[in-house]
């Protein structure tokens, strides 16, 4: 063989090891690359799943960083920008990739808007490539509640005693003036207006503790609002005479809305019963109900507007929280029990409505209830209720 012919062979030789190196060291490379190229912890159907969610729920990557994160965990503030918004959460999180095991916390965060500190569960679990899975649930409305009870039990305990006691007294002074007849039907009747006052307290307790059920409306069906309005001016009408009250009815008829019947009448009587309470002698107490469209949407309003003592500014901003009382005396001598007005609160927002209150201290008072209208026929159509 000619040296020409050995330096070609050797030349074509040492390209094709070349370019074979070259192949095999690039493979290398992009073998390299992919084995240290980072794992995706979210699948890209993950998010649509969780965003169904009410819960928070976070997933945070293998160096804390936000893999994804829900609105309500933002909301809570479980998350604040890109990372976990609680040290102490974020510890935790960090132990379970650590450990491989996962853990519960509960923490407080804070002042919320609505006064009590907001408390937050968080369930804790590690996933695979060193990601974490973060589950809150917001238990401040529950322990509301709870607080709410317990209030409840406390001011009721405290009620009670006031004509339980007096009930005690009154028997025990008959007991002393037995001989005396005078004495005797005197404090009868005292014991008699203790006894009412204390069955209308329990009454309105049995009836808070129903609309606070979790069904205040099982038994809802079309109202007429006349027959609310004749139910509440007939069982009105002794109050009225026994104190000189001046009543009357006006406004649209024929109107109607879906609810619990008796619920609506009990809610507009305590409006007409305190309305009669807190006027004078002789003044004028008027129910008015009026067929409102506001925007497309259909509202009946029912008034209840009297001339009597009136609220003051400061009054008014608490006149529906259970057992508060404006005049403590009076009240007491009506036989008010502080609970109407909030009973009323809880029957209207029931029913998907509002309560407003004007009043001025020597004018008078007018109290409203904004129901949803149901619109319809009566000639066995389906009726229309407002969305």
């Amino acid at each position: 063989m000619s040296p020409l012919v050995t330096v070609l062979l050797s030349f074509l030789l040492g390209a094709v090891v070349g370019a074979a190196l070259a192949l095999v060291f690039a493979w290398g490379r992009r073998t390299r690359a992919r084995l240290v190229e980072p794992v995706p912890v979210v699948d890209p159907e993950v998010p649509v799943v969780l965003d169904a969610f009410r819960q928070p729920v976070v997933i945070i990557g293998p160096h804390d960083e936000i893999r994804y994160a829900n609105a309500p965990s933002r909301a809570v503030g479980l998350v604040r920008g890109t990372r976990i918004g609680i040290g102490e959460v974020l510890d935790a999180a960090r132990a379970a990739r650590r450990t491989g095991e996962g853990a519960d916390r509960e923490v407080s965060m804070g002042q919320s808007a609505d006064g009590p500190s907001r408390r937050l569960q968080v369930r804790i679990r590690p996933l695979e490539h060193e990601a974490v899975l973060l589950v809150g649930d917001d238990r401040s409305a529950l322990l509301r509640v709870d607080e709410s009870k317990r209030d409840l039990v406390s001011n009721i305990s405290h009620e009670l005693k006031t004509p339980v006691g007096a009930l005690r007294v009154l028997a025990e002074t008959i007991q002393e003036a037995a001989d005396d007849p005078d004495y005797v039907r005197h404090f009868a009747s005292r014991m008699i207006a203790e006894s009412t006052r204390l069955g209308e307290l329990v009454q309105q307790i049995i009836e808070l503790g129903r609309l606070q059920s979790d069904d205040p409306l099982g038994d809802a069906a079309p109202v007429d609002i006349d027959e609310v309005v004749e139910a509440a001016a007939t069982r009105a009408s002794a109050s009225c005479q026994a104190r000189g009250i001046h009543f009357s009815i006006a406004g649209d008829k024929g109107q109607r809305v879906i609810g619990d019947r008796h619920q609506l009448r009990v809610a507009l009587s305590n409006l007409v019963e305190n309305a009669i309470s807190y006027s004078d002698h002789g003044a004028r107490v008027s129910v008015t109900v009026k067929a409102v469209d506001e925007d497309g949407d259909h509202w009946v309003d029912v008034s209840v507007t009297d001339n009597g003592i009136g609220i003051g500014v400061e009054d008014q901003k608490r006149i529906f929280e259970r057992f508060y009382r404006v005049d403590y005396a009076r009240s007491r001598e009506n036989g008010g029990t502080g609970l109407g007005l909030s009973i009323v609160k809880h029957v209207v927002i029931a029913h998907g409505g509002t309560v407003r209150l004007w009043s001025r201290p020597g004018r008078g008072s007018t109290f409203t209830m904004r129901l949803p209208a149901l619109i319809g026929h009566d000639d066995g159509s389906q009726p229309e209720e407002r969305p």
